[in-house]
């Protein structure tokens, strides 16, 4: 976005979590088909958590670690009298003064019984059985749990739905997931009545995502997820969405482009993404509904409609490395960060200071693995770092421009990461945003002099021979002298951008880049933002042509395809930037 003023801060989006009801949570039966009590203990808590059905009803109970057995066996008992005695109440079978009576509970484990003297964080083991009156119950020590299940609130036909999951004790590679559809009475398949499983669901799928179809329209959702470990399964929960699935918006503005990206990136080579998404904050304020983008639907500008359009066009990249800026701290927590886990991606993230957006980089986990962070404040590296005195010497010339420049959060986040399948092989992966406004040039130039020279040290330092990929939202045509420096490694004093901000923040100096050259992946593109009032190409992926060399560049939308709905963004497109996607090889063999 080349314009954020007065931006409006809509942190976290809207979102649905459901934790499982006493009907719908379950724990996978134990062998012999004893009903299972899980017992949450970790050591150096206070407390542990018993949780068992009783009476139909699921309990909860947290109690001591170092309690004696003894007392935590009488309050199940106790819970189970007062349940009885509330439903023989409701049912008249006694007198509400006649208490029920007490049931026996004891615990056994290797066939004798615990002794009721011994603390409970030994006395509840995985294997042990735990006797309530006739009922028997196998010990479950710190099964799989998912601490967190959440489905997204918008669901649209054509478009991945991918749940929010976070799991304890277990992983979600090794959770099961079922996926049914409500089943509507009207509803027909081959002009009879779609079969349904208890409860009105039909069964459509399994696995992790579900991509809903036309026929799912008007229909909601609901989620099995039960989280494993590999040997043992935990508590299922189920999900049911809020709301129906509803109809897509058509064909979008990269759907054409997702043939060339149909299969991942040869062994090779990684392919490489770098998407400014228009963060929530500014595309919900009134600048941006009554002037920037007062063509787009209002509907097409809301968080939860556009993150449907772009986890979509996300995922359909197939890429190996995503830059991201622009993104919502509560846009990469609920919903990116868990879609993109969900597709092979981990991620990443940098939130800007004392703002609510920031820079997210993903990359795939099975050919890519993350090394070391080093992600700096522009600002504050510049006035830290004795590596950049000279060129705060020399900015500091000017008060103006120095203020100016110190006021500002850009950062850059920087990522060292290593093949997988050839160790030798690493990247340094950087991700930028630079200063937005139109006559901030100046501004940029010093911006980027801070982070060539952060690169140069961390690739020198922390990852001697790795190859450099520079991606993100530089806000600088391919003629500004933010280019020049990174294509040519040197501006003069005498360039024009110097006197971008006018007379009182005029600052000439010499500015040389410590890497060599870098070359656009993409070339000049015509434009990557387009909007009611501007066009013009300001993001790009940078890179070591001497390191690697670019394999294919996926063509943009055409012109009339960026122009259907005017401009951008739009019920088609959920940003007012373009995204880059290349496929990147190294040049020499290792």
């Amino acid at each position: 976005m080349l314009s954020h003023l007065s931006a409006a801060c809509r942190l976290f989006p809207r979102r649905l979590l459901l934790s499982a009801s006493p009907r719908t949570l379950r724990l996978s039966r134990p062998p012999g088909g004893m009903e299972p009590v899980a017992v949450r203990c970790l050591p150096g808590e206070a407390k542990l958590t018993i949780s068992l059905r009783l009476q139909g009803s699921q309990r909860h109970m947290l109690r001591e670690q170092d309690e004696p057995l003894g007392r935590a066996l009488a309050r199940i008992s106790n819970s189970l009298a007062k349940s009885q005695g509330k439903k023989a109440k409701k049912s008249r079978e006694q007198p509400p003064s006649e208490a029920a009576e007490p049931a026996v509970v004891k615990l056994f484990f290797g066939g004798e019984e615990v002794a009721e003297d011994a603390v409970n964080a030994e006395a509840w083991r995985d294997g042990a059985v735990l006797q309530v009156g006739e009922v028997r119950y196998s010990v479950l020590r710190n099964p799989p749990s998912f601490t967190t299940a959440e489905l997204p609130a918008s669901l649209l036909a054509g478009f991945p739905v991918c749940p929010k999951l976070e799991v304890e004790f277990g992983s979600l590679q090794d959770s099961e997931f079922t996926w049914f559809k409500e089943s509507r009475p009207d509803s027909s398949e081959g002009g009879g009545t779609i079969p349904t499983e208890e409860g009105g669901w039909t069964e459509v799928q399994s696995g992790r995502v579900y991509v809903p179809t036309n026929q799912d329209i008007g229909s909601r959702l609901k989620l099995c997820c039960t989280p494993g470990d590999g040997t043992r399964c935990g508590p299922t929960k189920e999900l049911v969405s809020m709301g129906t699935v509803e109809a897509g918006p058509g064909t979008c503005l990269f759907d054409n482009r997702h043939p060339y990206t149909a299969k991942e990136a040869e062994p090779g080579a990684v392919r490489v993404v770098t998407y400014n998404i228009l963060a929530d904050v500014y595309a919900q304020t009134e600048l941006s509904r009554t002037v920037l983008y007062p063509y787009c639907a209002p509907y097409a500008l809301q968080l939860d409609y556009r993150q449907n359009l772009i986890k979509k066009e996300l995922a359909g990249y197939n890429a190996d490395i995503i830059c991201l800026q622009e993104v919502d701290r509560g846009v990469f927590l609920d919903s990116l960060g868990p879609a993109l886990d969900a597709f092979g991606l981990d991620g990443v993230f940098r939130i800007k200071e004392k703002q609510h957006e920031g820079l997210a980089t993903f990359f795939r986990r099975s050919k890519l693995k993350l090394l070391s962070r080093h992600d700096i404040t522009v600002s504050e590296a510049l006035t830290s770092d004795p590596a950049h005195s000279r060129l705060l010497h020399s900015v500091s010339a000017n008060q103006i421009l120095k203020d100016k420049i110190l006021q500002r959060s850009t950062t850059v986040q920087v990522s060292v990461l290593e093949h997988l399948a050839e160790p030798c092989r690493r990247i340094c992966v950087a991700n930028t945003h630079l200063y937005w406004h139109p006559k901030g040039s100046n501004v940029r130039l010093i911006q980027l002099g801070v982070a060539l020279q952060h690169l140069s040290h961390v690739i020198s330092e922390f990852a001697p021979g790795a190859a450099l990929i520079f991606c993100g939202d530089f806000n600088s045509i391919p003629d500004s002298g933010v280019v020049q420096l990174l294509v040519q490694s040197q501006v003069e004093e005498e360039h024009a951008d110097w006197l971008s901000g006018g007379p009182e923040e005029s600052c000439r100096l010499r500015l040389e880049s410590p890497l060599p050259p870098l070359q656009s992946a993409c070339g000049r593109p015509l434009y990557t933002n387009y909007v009611g009032g501007f066009s013009g190409c300001l993001d790009y992926i940078f890179l070591q042509p001497d390191a690697m060399q670019v394999q294919q560049v996926i063509p943009l939308p055409s012109h009339q395809e960026v122009t259907a709905c005017q401009a951008l963004p739009s019920v088609a497109h959920p940003s007012d930037h373009i995204a880059l996607v290349c496929d990147l090889s190294w040049k020499h063999d290792v």
